[in-house]
């Protein structure tokens, strides 16, 4: 038997790897001879890096780089075997980096982003996948930009300073002092937002407010990008605002898109191709994948929806492991999953459900007596 296991991470407990594990020590309970094949799984947000560093023998690195608010930090991302730099924005302009009486978007910047990416460019990287999740910012993605070394000019010539803020002043645009290798870098952004710059289903109006944004600051923010994003169009004249995804980190999805020539794609996507999942689950005999709740939202197109809607391009039967089932998982079954297992084996509090060692025990268990289930019918 070869079973391909793909499991997202179930949150605050166990990584993808270690819940792939757990599922796998299970199935060779029953089937000792078996050959359990273990995928990362993320979605370009928090535990990309170490998903795909882990999962495909990369190795981490650390670079000291400015937080939200200008504070020296140091932030870690992921060189893979091919030299390909893996990043999460969150690293270093990420919200959790603030505690919620810091959280200002006028103010916060990802100035970090661009340092990071800066780093890795110095360490010879050509090749980037950045996850853009779980960011604290609201400046379009000039910060990252000018830590690159465009110009986000003032009147005076002087460079703007950080968040949105910063957006205000803005009046020149310039690319002189850009780091030569730029031009020489692919960019591919991890992303799932699918919302424009600007308007109410904009960055500031949807996704601001988390940020520490009230109805005056988004009503200015949004003016601010809107500005932005007219002069960007002077820099590149493909430049939209509606464009789908341009609102992505509080428009670092735009500067990406317009100013780095990155390409946005579905996380899940992205990262099943790096690891070369379908490739994987084409020679599978079964597949399983899971996470932390399965419920109508994992149906809607999670990450175990697109595996297991892989599978069914090769006609392989799919199970899933879950932390918890809630109302609507059973939409699961009419998109791909054969059978889900919620690993839960006894009343117990969040606290305890979630503590690591108990939960791979209760996925291991829950494996072994599903694979023996499989073990009688083969018989």
């Amino acid at each position: 038997m070869r079973a391909v296991i793909a499991i997202d991470s179930f949150k605050g407990s166990l990584s993808s790897l270690k819940a792939g594990k757990a599922a796998a020590d299970g199935i060779l309970r029953v089937f000792p001879n078996a050959e359990t094949i273990i995928r990362p799984v993320a979605d370009g947000g928090e535990g990309t890096v170490d998903a795909l560093v882990t999962g495909l023998k990369g190795q981490f690195r650390e670079a000291a780089v400015t937080d939200p608010l200008g504070r020296r930090i140091i932030a870690k991302y992921g060189l893979l075997p091919d030299n390909t730099a893996i990043i999460e924005m969150a690293a270093a302009s990420g919200l959790t980096l603030l505690s919620e009486s810091e959280r200002d978007p006028m103010h916060t910047t990802t100035y970090g982003t661009g340092e990071l990416i800066l780093d890795a460019i110095h360490h010879g990287c050509r090749d980037f996948i950045i996850g853009i999740g779980g960011s604290a910012t609201n400046d379009g993605g000039i910060g990252c930009l000018q830590a690159l070394g465009f110009g986000m000019l003032d009147k005076s010539s002087q460079q703007v300073g950080y968040g949105a803020k910063g957006l205000s002043q803005l009046a020149v645009i310039t690319d002189n002092e850009v780091i030569p290798e730029l031009k020489e870098c692919n960019f591919h952004v991890a992303c799932d937002v699918t919302n424009p710059l600007c308007g109410e289903n904009g960055c500031s109006a949807v996704f601001a407010p988390q940020k520490g944004a009230d109805a005056e600051m988004i009503r200015i923010m949004d003016k601010y990008l809107g500005n932005y994003a007219e002069m960007t169009k002077r820099y590149n004249q493909a430049a939209s605002p509606d464009t789908t995804g341009a609102g992505a980190a509080g428009g670092l999805g735009f500067a990406l898109m317009y100013y780095l020539n990155a390409q946005l794609e579905s996380g899940v996507q992205l990262i099943m191709r790096e690891t070369k999942l379908e490739e994987a689950i084409a020679n599978a005999d079964i597949v399983i994948t899971g996470e932390g709740c399965l419920d109508r939202q994992t149906a809607m197109g999670k990450a175990p929806i697109g595996i297991a809607r892989i599978a069914e391009k090769y006609g392989k039967p799919v199970l899933a492991f879950s932390g918890a089932v809630r109302d609507g998982a059973e939409l699961c079954n009419q998109n791909g999953i054969d059978a889900f297992f919620p690993i839960l084996r006894q009343v117990s509090t969040l606290e305890q459900a979630m503590d690591i060692n108990k939960a791979c025990k209760n996925l291991t268990d829950t494996a072994e007596q599903v694979f023996r289930t499989i073990k009688l019918f083969s018989k």
